[in-house]
């Protein structure tokens, strides 16, 4: 994630000087644990490098998808790592893979939005959208959402790719560059965006349902004042909750958009909700368990500072998370200790993992792709 304001800054040295000290920033050093729980590797591929793209595989009934930054889609069989497929998209992948309805989708960083058959890979259609896309598409009752690098989320005809609607809205002079995405549930796509505000759209019609203040923007200078939802809000049958980078943590109704609960948090990694619980990683790396209801703590885990931990991945009676140096860590959803520890191949993780039958994929920056158990 980087910001705009004609020369991009990384979001690092913002996050260090937000710290105000340089030593904050090193990297907490892996703690010792008796393990409890043990990770159990199914099948294991490589893809390929995702370079600095938004890449996450994609499960699809019994299949698995995946691409790399250079243009390469895969498909793989789920419970045995056996590729299915391989196809070169001609274009660059900067987000994706995005799956539904018998389609993959992958888009690109000239604005290219392309689906593909699920079953022999061959090419449905192909369109454009405004600028880069930095997120995979969303596709939901016929209509595949996407979000592009400057704030707009157009809706396409599922069939042939045709533009349904197109939503925009004005922004701030300096905003975050991230690769969030949309949520779509009930026919509303939920949407975060910058100055911390938070959207629900109609599925159908592009038309705006309700928007609400995650955050407002706070301190002296443009970067201090930026206060963007920079991942993915996550939405149940009644709530629908954002948290907004140097900002907040909020949920509102998720068909009105009244304010349920705030907190003072800032994360730009994200959350999931399970349960009882609300998960996150915030900015420096701690995960923490809250009441989804009212935003009370159950608890924290603050041993993976500055480790570049991803959002949480909830699954059974665990939490899971990946950092810049490879490793997964399985901690109990219960109390937040750790269960389990298991090192890919020494690249980042910068996803949260990805449910599969009943275990997970995750992917990595120089291109493993692990299918994963935990017991």
């Amino acid at each position: 994630m980087k910001l705009n304001h004609g020369i991009a800054a990384l979001l690092p040295v913002l996050l260090v000087g937000c710290a105000g000290d340089k030593e904050q920033a090193t990297p907490a050093s892996l703690v010792n644990f008796n393990s409890t729980a043990k990770f159990e590797v199914r099948w294991k591929q490589s893809v390929g490098k995702m370079g600095l793209n938004a890449l996450l595989p994609v499960v699809a009934g019994e299949s698995v998808f995946a691409a790399n930054g250079t243009g390469a889609l895969q498909r793989f069989a789920r419970d045995s790592g056996k590729q299915l497929w391989r196809i070169n998209t001609s274009f660059a992948i900067s987000g994706g893979v995005g799956a539904g309805d018998g389609l993959v989708l992958v888009g690109g960083d000239k604005g290219d939005v392309a689906a593909y058959e699920e079953a022999g890979g061959q090419l449905r259609w192909k369109s454009k959208v405004s600028s880069e896309v930095l997120s995979a598409p969303k596709l939901a009752e016929g209509v595949v959402v996407v979000r592009t690098g400057d704030g707009r989320i157009a809706g396409l005809d599922s069939q042939n790719g045709k533009r349904l609607w197109l939503y925009e809205r004005a922004t701030p002079a300096l905003v975050a560059r991230s690769n969030a995405g949309v949520t779509i549930r009930h026919g509303i796509v939920y949407a975060g965006f910058a100055a911390g505000k938070l959207a629900a759209i109609g599925l159908h019609n592009g038309v705006l349902v309700w928007e609400a203040s995650v955050s407002q923007p706070r301190g002296n200078t443009e970067l201090e004042r930026v206060s963007d939802i920079t991942s993915l809000p996550i939405v149940d049958d009644s709530q629908v909750c954002a948290v907004a980078f140097q900002g907040r943590l909020a949920c509102f109704d998720a068909e009105q958009g009244g304010s349920l609960w705030t907190r003072e948090l800032s994360s730009d990694k994200g959350l999931t909700m399970s349960r009882k619980y609300l998960f996150l990683t915030d900015t420096v790396g701690t995960v923490l368990a809250l009441d989804k209801l009212s935003g009370s703590s159950y608890w924290k885990n603050d041993q993976m500072h500055w480790r570049n931990t991803t959002a949480p991945l909830a699954l059974d009676n665990y939490l899971l998370v990946g950092d810049f140096d490879g490793y997964l860590h399985a901690m109990n959803r219960e109390d937040g200790s750790f269960v389990a520890r298991f090192r890919t191949d020494g690249s980042a993780i910068r996803f949260a993992p990805v449910v599969s039958g009943d275990g997970f994929v995750v992917q990595t920056s120089d291109g493993g792709l692990y299918s994963l158990a935990i017991h």
